[in-house]
């Protein structure tokens, strides 16, 4: 007997999305572009992005020639950055307001809740003005905004890692183990890249480039991988588009 479909908000509920869905979906769109974008430039552009001041041997792109210098990969990388923005503020809401609902005594834990909030969403707007302003098109934009983004973004796993700690959500151990870790390995990774790129600048050895584009791949994926724990933060959460109750309604 051929049944009639049911309604599609027959328990008002018009949309379900789990949050570890948008979690993962979040975190795949700039690693498949940055994916793209390294092996499509290795493949078809490897001279031209992985050419240096110094002229000599270099065998990885950085990041801002793999995304920024050709085509097709400058616009599969702000396709992909642009769709992963508005989740990413979303999820800076949802932290917001976790952080908000978490007792804590300590006099200065409302104040580091709202710096925490206020580097997610710089970081997240860094990033799309260093996407979307290449180093080509104007260097002082894009450079500004990538000291802004990495800036804004080790504070923001710094303050992430205190907050949870005056929270008591260290005992979580698996969540705070793997943030702690990867803003360590990420500050870390960082700093090294720094000082090889000076290195490089000063010296012009072969291959320092190289080592310099390699650990900047790990700083941006480190940093991929510390906003996949948001997996563990709210895997049994929701994202609903619902009718609110009866009693709710304006």
């Amino acid at each position: 007997m051929f049944q009639v479909p049911l309604p599609l908000d027959r328990d008002g509920i018009l949309f379900r999305l789990r949050f570890t869905t948008l979690a993962v979906g979040t975190v795949c769109c700039p690693l498949f572009g940055f994916l793209f974008c390294v092996i499509w430039s290795l493949l078809f552009h490897f001279q031209e992005t992985t050419a240096t001041h110094c002229g000599v041997p270099n065998y990885l792109p950085s990041i801002s020639a793999a995304i920024g210098g050709e085509t097709p990969q400058r616009y599969v990388w702000r396709f992909c950055i642009g769709l992963h923005s508005a989740p990413r503020f979303l999820v800076a809401i949802a932290y917001w307001n976790h952080y908000q609902s978490c007792h804590c005594a300590h006099p200065r834990y409302p104040r580091l809740c709202r710096i925490n909030f206020t580097l997610n969403l710089l970081e997240n707007i860094a990033l799309l003005l260093l996407t979307y302003v290449s180093s080509s098109e104007n260097y002082a934009i894009h450079e500004n905004s990538f000291i802004l983004f990495i800036t804004s973004a080790l504070g923001h796993m710094l303050l992430t890692c205190i907050l949870w700690r005056m929270t008591k959500k260290h005992t979580e151990r698996k969540s705070y183990k793997w943030k702690l870790l990867l803003f360590l390995f990420n500050l870390v990774t960082f700093s090294v890249a720094v000082c090889v790129y000076f290195h490089h600048n000063w010296y012009c050895e072969a291959g320092a480039y190289t080592i310099f584009a390699f650990l900047e791949y790990l700083v941006v994926l480190s940093n991929m991988a510390f906003h996949m724990t948001a997996w563990w933060d709210f895997g049994n959460k929701e994202l609903v588009v619902s009718s609110p109750p009866e009693d709710k309604r304006f």
